[in-house]
C-alpha cells in the first residue's frame, strides 16, 4: 500500500472513494453521504486550494483509504473527512492515513489537528443524554458502547478536546478531538 496525494483527474479513484464513504458512514451516519452525487462532491471539494487530499492505493491501484482535511484556524488543520474501506479496516490503513496527514499538515507549518465526530445513535455514553450544564463531567466519564471510532483516535494520540451538545439533534453531540503535530508548548 502507497499513499499519495490524490488528482482530480484519477476518476476511478474518486469513484471508488465515493463509493467507499457511502457504504462506511451507512449504518451510522446515514445523513452524512447518503448518494453517491453526495460523496462525489466530497472528494471534489478536497481539491480546493487549502486542502489536503491523500488516498491509500493497495498493490492493485484501487483505493484502499482516503483522508483530507482543510485549513482552519491559525495554526490548526482539521482532519475531514477519513475512510477506510469497510472489508480493510483493522489492518492498519486508517493508522497510516493519520500518520500521513500528520506529516502533510507538519510540512505546511501546521501544529494541531483537530477533528469532530459525531454520536448521533447512542454509540456512546455521550449521546442520549442532556450534557448541559456540565458536559466536561460526561466527557471524563465518556464509554464506548458500540464502536464509535473515537477510540481508534484516540490511540493514534488524540485526545478529546470538547463536546458540541446537540450538534445533531437533541442528546446527538459531536466529540471534538485534537492533536499536536508540531511545535513544542511553551
Amino acid at each position: 500500500m502507497i499513499i499519495r496525494d490524490l488528482a482530480p483527474t484519477e476518476s476511478r479513484l474518486i469513484h471508488q472513494i465515493a463509493e467507499m464513504l457511502v457504504e462506511a458512514f451507512r449504518e451510522n451516519w446515514p445523513d452524512a453521504w447518503s448518494t453517491l452525487e453526495d460523496a462525489l462532491e466530497e472528494v471534489r471539494d478536497s481539491f480546493v486550494e487549502g486542502r489536503i487530499s491523500r488516498v491509500a492505493v493497495d498493490e492493485h491501484g484501487n483505493a484502499a483509504g482516503w483522508t483530507g482535511a482543510r485549513y482552519w484556524y491559525a495554526l490548526v488543520w482539521e482532519l475531514h473527512p477519513m475512510v477506510v474501506k469497510p472489508s480493510l479496516q483493522g489492518r492498519g490503513i486508517g493508522r497510516a492515513l493519520v500518520a500521513d496527514l500528520e506529516e502533510q499538515v507538519r510540512t505546511r507549518g501546521g501544529m494541531t489537528i483537530t477533528l469532530g465526530s459525531d454520536d448521533e445513535n447512542g454509540m456512546t455514553t455521550l449521546s442520549g443524554v442532556d450534557l448541559y450544564p456540565a458536559p466536561w463531567e460526561h466527557i471524563a466519564r465518556i464509554r464506548n458502547l458500540k464502536g464509535h471510532p473515537y477510540e481508534f483516535y484516540r490511540k493514534c494520540g488524540f485526545t478529546i478536546t470538547g463536546v458540541i451538545p446537540d450538534a445533531n439533534g437533541v442528546g446527538k453531540p459531536d466529540i471534538l478531538m485534537s492533536k499536536r503535530v508540531g511545535g513544542q508548548p511553551g
